[in-house]
């Protein structure tokens, strides 16, 4: 059988001494691993930390209140270094008036004379080691032969005299925190108790450093307090009244920015009367402007993508239209021979609109390749591409034949193309006309830039079209017109750092100005 006792005998005492061994690994391993958590939460949170702090910091609150502590460290200086001389002297002239109290003793002296012990007394109760008095016309000291007197005196008598003196005033409190314990203070006065020019003491400067320890104390405890209490009182002031505002609509901004058809992230205007005020409805309705552009720009968009997936289209059903045109013009039938002008030009007023619907569809213009070009040659180009000839409504040049400006050629054959084009219609379809058409092209060059004239003699611009002249889609007036001549020609220009504008408008005539700058 298996002997229990034995058992226990032989293996069981030898296994006792390894229990405490592992268990110390164990609580080791504990600790080790405890360690490296802390280490770890404190890296992470010390970092975490230190980005939260340092976002304070560069935030319109923390430069805030940096501000207001700088302010209040301003204002402490302001307030303890004046302060803290005024106690200095007033602790000094207080030792000079004891000091001329006890000088009177000396009056009723014998021969105006003291014993050393009395002398002794009178300058411990005095707080003083060295004095000097003038009695008529005599001086006379109470002093100890083992007391030097120091040849650095501080004149009372010439405080406030001039700036030097002013510094050495603000300046003396801090000489005595900064001198060593057994300093001695050489002070001059002018006599207030009894007559004389001066009275001369000489007291040791470490009691008036200990009192100036305590009144410093006292001051920064009284002025730290209203200071900090006023700061605090600022701080939330501008906090509330400035930096939650800004900090509010610099929200809004990104919230705009993130989504800016979400009319939920305008700014609500809080009614204030102030500049912050007037910020918060200037924000607005900026932002309210943007999103009525944006939402017209979609639908622009939108309606760019629905002609060029109809363009196909509408090409072959126009190139069969004026295929069956072609052969209706070997037609004999009079009747066909008089409607087919109609038909060619209704045809040519289909392809021109489609042409420039898709034009104006581009989401962008290319950036102008500027080139030195000759202005007469690519003026009568466009007026040639404009329709406008000898027999009908006729170009008149006035431009000198050498010249020339850099600009985009093609940009620029865009530009004078629309307006001419305009006017020759505007003049076609006026009524009862008995003045031959004209369009005339004037150039001007200045030393900054350079000044094409498009005018003509045409009836004139209605007024209900003018305040929307630059606008697409809106500015035609003429039948099959798209309405965006006008609104091409001006975003070229604008390419180019200029404008187009409308100088006059009548009966007489209309007179457009294109402006290009000179490049450098």
């Amino acid at each position: 059988m298996f002997d229990q006792g034995k058992s226990g005998g032989n293996y069981l005492r030898p296994d006792r001494p390894r229990k405490p061994v592992r268990r110390a690994g164990f609580y080791a391993e504990r600790l080790s691993h405890a360690a490296r958590l802390i280490a770890a939460f404190s890296v992470k949170y010390g970092v975490l930390g230190f980005q939260l702090a340092r976002k304070f910091v560069f935030s319109l609150s923390g430069q805030l209140l940096i501000l207001t502590a700088l302010f209040i460290a301003i204002v402490e200086a302001v307030i303890v270094i004046p302060s803290l001389a005024s106690d200095h002297e007033r602790w000094l002239l207080d030792r000079v008036r004891q000091a001329e109290l006890v000088s009177q003793s000396i009056d009723v002296a014998q021969n105006n004379a003291v014993s050393k012990e009395v002398s002794n007394q009178l300058r411990r109760s005095a707080g003083v080691l060295y004095l000097a008095v003038e009695i008529n016309g005599e001086s006379y000291r109470l002093y100890d032969s083992r007391v030097g007197v120091p040849e650095e005196v501080l004149d009372l008598r010439l405080s406030h005299k001039n700036l030097w003196h002013d510094i050495l005033y603000l300046w003396a409190p801090w000489n005595t925190f900064m001198g060593r314990s057994d300093r001695l203070i050489h002070v001059v006065a002018q006599p207030k108790v009894r007559g004389g020019q001066e009275i001369e003491i000489v007291v040791r400067a470490e009691p008036l450093k200990t009192y100036l320890k305590s009144s410093l104390g006292s001051m920064l405890r009284v002025s730290l307090s209203i200071s900090f209490l006023a700061g605090f009182l600022v701080f939330i002031g501008l906090s509330v009244f400035i930096v939650r505002p800004i900090r509010q609509l610099t929200k809004s901004i990104v919230r705009f920015k993130s989504n800016p058809e979400d009319a939920t992230a305008a700014p609500r205007p809080s009614g204030r009367p102030d500049e912050i005020g007037q910020i918060e409805r200037e924000m607005a309705s900026m932002q309210e402007e943007v999103r009525q552009a944006l939402r017209s720009r979609a639908r622009l968009a939108a309606l760019g993508q629905a002609v060029s997936k109809i363009n196909h289209d509408l090409r072959n059903m126009l190139t069969a239209a004026q295929m069956a045109s072609d052969r209706l013009a070997n037609s004999a039938d009079p009747t066909v021979a008089k409607a087919l002008p109609r038909l060619e030009r209704a045809l040519d007023r289909a392809v021109s609109l489609a042409q420039n619907v898709l034009t104006y569809g581009k989401s962008d213009e290319q950036t102008p390749q500027i080139q030195i070009v000759r202005l007469k040659e690519l003026a009568e180009a466009a007026a040639e591409d404009a329709g406008l000839a000898p027999e009908g409504v006729r170009f008149v040049s006035r431009v000198a034949k050498g010249f020339n400006l850099e600009v985009d050629p093609e940009q620029l054959h865009r530009i004078l193309v629309n307006l001419m084009r305009n006017a020759r219609q505007a003049i076609e379809l006026q009524p009862n006309r008995k003045v031959r058409g004209r369009v005339t092209l004037t150039a001007i060059k200045t030393s900054e830039e350079v000044l094409l004239i498009v005018s003509d003699n045409g009836p004139g611009i209605p007024e209900k079209l003018r305040e929307k002249l630059f606008q697409p889609f809106t500015s035609s007036s003429t039948p099959g017109g798209s309405g965006l001549g006008l609104a091409i020609g001006r975003e070229l220009a604008q390419l180019h750092g200029g404008d187009v504008r409308l100088v006059s408008t009548g009966t007489d005539g209309t007179t457009f100005e294109v402006r290009l700058p000179l490049k450098p």
